[in-house]
């Protein structure tokens, strides 16, 4: 275990802080911790794709590097219709 974790890189840690940022947004939509509809779950969402993404840079994985991507995307969507839903309001 210790050989395992001498080997891991900055990308590594980096990205996998980013997976728990993005599971966590998404047990705490699962536990009613937080609504899908505020604007902390689409950011965190952005925030650990963008994390995940910097680990792909450095370790590339096609299908990877394509959800993270969708996810990004679908992210900023989510944060630009709540900027628009409050503006309406």
């Amino acid at each position: 275990m210790a050989a395992f974790l001498d080997s891991l890189t900055l990308a590594d840690a980096v990205g996998s802080f980013g997976a728990m940022v993005v599971v966590t947004a998404y047990f705490a939509t699962q536990m009613r911790m937080m609504n899908s509809d505020d604007l902390a779950f689409p950011i965190l969402n952005l925030a650990g794709s963008v994390l995940i993404v910097y680990s792909l840079l450095q370790n590339f994985n096609l299908a990877s590097m394509l959800i993270e991507c969708f996810w990004i995307v679908i992210s900023i969507i989510g944060i630009v219709q709540f900027i628009r839903l409050r503006r309406a309001n």
